[in-house]
């Protein structure tokens, strides 16, 4: 079978950033909350790589290191999204016309009316803003996404002679949901969730950026950006290089995700090959 070619800048692109970000935990070249104003703004060299901010410090460190705030706040806001979205698509798919899913289709409607950068700011409002927050906002907009894909595909598979067979076989529909339903579309699950959470790397960089996510002294792409902004025509790099970074990362995910569902998808892999 014949690997998508998306698959695998997707697998480079995105293997690039994790590595980065890993390193980070254990070495970078230079201090990220250290100023030194008598280096600021310096260029690219072999003492800075991508140069220096306004405060001295080093861009290229400061990219590695705010890959973790990156990654962590878009792990957790998927998982968020994960957790109460899928069992909720599953109940709705399972309890198809009833009560119960026009109230979690309806609730679903009402949250999507409220983009994540609304809800952080509700949030932000009443607790401030902080990396935690960020995580809520991300996360409460994330499950509507996941319980309306789970519904949408486990509808699909209720309609299916082998779950009439269960039925018949005296198992009820929580079983079933279990047991047959989740399994099947599993795989469409792990690709949504990629896909999400490159979405959510990109949320998290939009929060920043406005000042409702990450505070400092933490480095953060967003951020990163948000500083470069009044600076931009004598010190392009201060923009550039969070800008590519945040680029590559999500368009590496995206291609990642869209990979893994050619390869994941049977009704596709006729035109893969």
């Amino acid at each position: 079978m014949k690997i998508p070619l998306a698959f695998i800048i997707g697998c480079i692109l995105s293997f690039l950033f994790f590595v980065m970000t890993i390193v980070s935990l254990f070495w970078i070249p230079h201090e990220v909350e250290k100023l030194n104003i008598l280096e600021r703004l310096k260029g690219p060299s072999y003492q800075y790589f991508l140069g220096t901010d306004h405060f001295g410090r080093d861009i290229f460190s400061m990219l590695m290191v705010g890959g973790q705030t990156s990654i962590t706040v878009a792990l957790i806001a998927v998982s968020v999204g994960m957790i109460f979205g899928i069992p909720l698509g599953l109940l709705a798919a399972a309890s198809r016309q009833s009560i119960w899913d026009d109230l979690i289709m309806r609730s679903n409607d009402l949250i999507f009316a409220f983009p994540s950068l609304v809800i952080a700011i509700l949030i932000t409002a009443v607790f401030g803003p902080s990396a935690i927050n960020a995580i809520i906002a991300i996360g409460i907009f994330n499950v509507p996404v996941f319980a309306r894909v789970t519904r949408g595909a486990a509808l699909s598979i209720w309609t299916l002679d082998f779950i009439l067979s269960a039925r018949i076989a005296g198992k009820g529909s929580l079983r079933i949901s279990v047991e047959h339903i989740l399994p099947n579309i599993l795989s469409l699950l792990i690709v949504q969730g990629s896909i999400q959470f490159s979405l959510g790397i990109l949320a998290e960089a939009g929060l920043s950026y406005v000042g409702l996510g990450v505070q400092p002294p933490t480095p953060s792409w967003g951020r990163m950006l948000a500083d470069s902004q009044t600076m931009i025509s004598f010190a392009p790099n201060l923009a550039l290089f969070p800008g590519i970074t945040i680029i590559l990362a999500v368009l590496g995910l995206n291609l990642l995700g869209d990979g893994a569902r050619d390869l994941l998808d049977p009704r596709l892999q006729d035109k893969i090959r």
